[in-house]
């Protein structure tokens, strides 16, 4: 699954996992990053807000949790403009809490849980803020 999101968000630079807790949002960002060969430990960031990542070639990708976000502007401290627009991949968890901040380009990666635990992923582009593909 890892491979096919990696595809499909070809060309995005923000990535927004959106489902339920528990749902394998952060899961499925481990699995990303071993695609991308991330060296460093990949948990979520649920107290720091952000993790920083870097892989064997430097790259860096920039991990956000905004579960415990209780005011949107509290993104505004640690600097969300300079990491949304930094060029580098950000993978976003609990974005519908500071929509405002999202740029207008993004990928949306949708978690649904079934019954019997099994999972539904859907994937969506949005380019200007409209519905791409």
């Amino acid at each position: 699954m890892a491979k096919e999101v990696i595809g499909y968000c070809e060309g995005q630079r923000i990535w927004v996992f959106k489902g339920e807790m528990g749902a394998g949002k952060t899961t499925l960002i481990k699995a990303i990053s071993r695609h991308f060969g991330i060296v460093d430990l990949v948990s979520s960031p649920t107290f720091s807000l952000v993790n920083e990542y870097h892989n064997s070639k430097n790259e860096v990708f920039y991990h956000f949790d905004f579960y415990r976000i209780e005011d949107p502007e509290e993104v505004l401290e640690i600097g969300i403009d300079e990491y949304l627009y930094s060029g580098n991949l950000c993978w976003l968890e609990w974005a519908e809490k500071i929509a405002e901040y999202l740029p207008l380009d993004f990928a949306l990666i949708s978690i649904r849980v079934n019954e019997g635990g099994s999972r539904t992923i859907s994937l969506e582009k949005f380019v200007k803020g409209e519905r791409n593909g």
